[in-house]
């Protein structure tokens, strides 16, 4: 089959204008939210400081000395676990565990960075 040449000619032709015709004239308004963005404007002259966070050294100790208690108290529970006995409070020992570890490294997190 062959193709008239005067076909090749017009296909990209007419691709051409028709992506002509759906572009916006230089000077048109544009719609709201396609224009560029305005421009962002910083003050360096204040650093921004965050606030000093106050860590009670004793409410630190108490947490981490249950948390110490707890995982101790959590190795026989998982001894008995290899009997076939579940603990009825070992899910809720785990999950204190993991509280008090979240609170702990969210108060010391700052002190690191």
């Amino acid at each position: 089959m062959k193709v008239p040449p005067t076909s090749l000619l017009f296909g990209p032709v007419g691709l051409f204008i028709c992506a002509c015709a759906q572009s916006v004239p230089p000077g048109a308004p544009l719609p709201a939210g396609y224009g560029s963005p305005p421009p962002t404007i910083y003050d360096s002259s204040s650093p921004a400081r965050s606030p000093v966070q106050r860590i009670d050294p004793a409410a630190l100790q108490r947490e981490a000395k249950e948390l110490l208690d707890l995982s101790q108290s959590v190795q026989p529970d998982i001894e008995s676990l290899k009997r076939g006995l579940l603990s009825k409070d070992l899910t809720d020992k785990l999950k204190r565990i993991e509280k008090l570890s979240k609170r702990l490294r969210s108060e010391i997190a700052p002190l690191g960075n």
